[in-house]
């Protein structure tokens, strides 16, 4: 992309005093990975290619199904039995070809996860179950990565950042994973479609302002309560 157009369509980025030229380099340069391309990763990974992030992993083994349409909103009915990287690579690629997309189509377990994670300037967990979400923190943290965290179910939600700058990790909170049959999830109670887009345009934002330097919250759990529309803080 010339000087000119890259300038013009970032420039509602640029303009920002603490962002500015220096700050949207940062966006270009930066490397991150997104783990799950379904409710939340749908949202991150829509506006993190909008924003110019140059590297954009996106790691996930499912195919879309139709059920997955009333959230995961960068999937189409044409995208329906095939896979999600393939589906939301194409998305991104129409969406802003400065974006590279590294697409990684398989289930990250302990024989790949610290190869995968290794690449990346900041991890973004988008999964939806606690056997996925200890192993990405565990790794992110022996590898000294920062970890953008999420998780949804119905009406509710819950964002935090986790190991930045010494900040604690994700067993500081709930030091041990419960039992998976004793979890509620989303196939069996369900989430409201726009749920995914308010939680992961949270992380997303948090993830930009990582790249740039900006102020994070830190230690510190937001509970989101979107029936009543209560947001808590939990400091931990």
């Amino acid at each position: 992309m010339k000087v000119k157009d890259y300038f013009v369509r970032y420039s509602r980025q640029i303009f920002i005093d603490e962002i500015g030229l220096d700050g949207q380099r940062k966006i270009r340069d930066a490397k991150v990975l997104v783990i799950g391309a379904g409710g939340l990763g749908s949202p991150v990974i829509q506006y993190l290619a909008a924003a110019g992030v140059g590297v954009l992993g996106i790691a996930d083994f499912d195919r879309v199904e139709v059920h997955n349409l009333n959230r995961q909103v960068i999937h189409a009915e044409n995208s329906v039995g095939h896979c999600k990287v393939n589906s939301a690579s194409q998305f991104v690629n129409a969406l802003n070809s400065d974006v590279k997309v590294v697409g990684i189509e398989e289930k990250i377990g302990k024989s790949n996860v610290e190869e995968i994670l290794s690449s990346y300037d900041i991890i973004v967990d988008c999964t939806d179950n606690f056997t996925s979400r200890y192993l990405i923190n565990d790794h992110s943290v022996s590898l000294g990565k920062p970890l953008v965290y999420g998780s949804i179910l119905g009406f509710s939600g819950q964002v935090a950042l986790f190991n930045y700058k010494g900040s604690k990790n994700l067993r500081d909170v709930f030091p041990n994973p419960p039992s998976e049959e004793d979890v509620p999830d989303c196939d069996r109670l369900g989430v409201l479609g726009s749920l995914p887009g308010i939680v992961g345009s949270m992380m997303a934002h948090h993830t930009l302002k990582l790249i740039i330097g900006l102020p994070v919250p830190l230690n510190q759990l937001t509970l989101i309560d979107s029936l009543s529309w209560r947001f808590h803080t939990i400091e931990f």
